[in-house]
């Protein structure tokens, strides 16, 4: 039976619209989790945006905003990678240490600082990022390169694509050998207790369990294969996160910081 958070008013929580979180709320929508929290559904952005706002008392929260909102991580789920995680692309006409303008879709801003971090360090590069709608044509007529994530990248089609496709899990994981993690359950410290933890694994859980489920019902209403659903989730995407995961989160973090990208200090969370 799981068991759900202490206080009994029900706690208002933003989750993300892309197919990476649907397992991650799958319970709350399916299973025991259902009725335990008011939820709304947001890009990542706007889940952080509304955190900040009070709109929120906990959100799937980019992780490159943590450290600004001040936020304390719920333990055990988020999403991450391991290597390739598929719905992060960066897509370039010119070589990466030739890349001036990134166009990017601003509604990941861990995205965004990754791909920064990645080609500063690895390719000694700083472009100027511009924030445009994931259009990737009309991206790249107005930038030496594109940033795609979330569905949108996973409607790309890698292996027709006449430009070179970058994974940035895939490229982390290669320089750090580390996971990388893009977002994670967090809420302000007030509202966040160790019990919280349980509800949202055992959500999450009920998803990868019901994954045939999820096939069937989110493919084709974005767009999607049935084929790259199953093996995005099969192969790409963590959702439980242990200690390795936290670690990556970590160096991310402070990669990040070294670039200006975000405030360096340490992560917390509720245990």
């Amino acid at each position: 039976m799981s068991h759900g958070p202490a206080n009994t008013e029900k706690l208002r929580v933003c989750a993300v619209s892309y197919l990476n979180t649907v397992p991650l709320v799958w319970g709350m929508l399916h299973g025991d989790q259902r009725d335990l929290f008011d939820l709304d559904f947001r890009v990542p952005s706007e889940c952080a945006d509304s955190l900040e706002r009070g709109e929120a008392d906990i959100g799937i929260v980019p992780s490159a905003e943590l450290q600004r909102l001040g936020l304390e991580i719920i333990p055990g789920t988020g999403i991450g990678s391991r290597g390739p995680v598929r719905s992060i692309l960066l897509i370039s006409k010119v070589p990466r240490q030739e890349i001036k303008v990134l166009a990017a879709d601003a509604t990941s801003r861990t995205s965004v600082r990754l791909a920064r971090t990645l080609l500063a360090r690895n390719h000694g590069v700083r472009p100027q990022v511009v924030s445009l709608a994931p259009d990737l044509p009309a991206m790249l007529e107005a930038a030496d390169a594109a940033l795609i994530i979330g569905d949108n990248a996973l409607r790309v089609d890698i292996a027709g694509c006449p430009y070179d496709v970058f994974d940035l899990g895939e490229e982390w994981t290669a320089t750090t050998g580390l996971p990388m993690v893009f977002a994670v359950w967090a809420g302000r410290k007030e509202v966040v207790t160790p019990d919280l933890a349980q509800p949202f694994l055992d959500s999450c859980r009920y998803g990868l369990a019901h994954m045939e489920d999820i096939v069937r019902l989110e493919s084709a209403p974005r767009g999607l294969s049935p084929e790259i659903v199953r093996e995005y989730f099969a192969r790409n995407v963590t959702l439980e996160l242990g200690e390795q995961e936290y670690r990556g989160l970590e160096l991310f973090l402070r990669y990040a910081a070294e670039f200006g990208m975000v405030e360096p200090s340490g992560i917390a969370q509720a245990c």
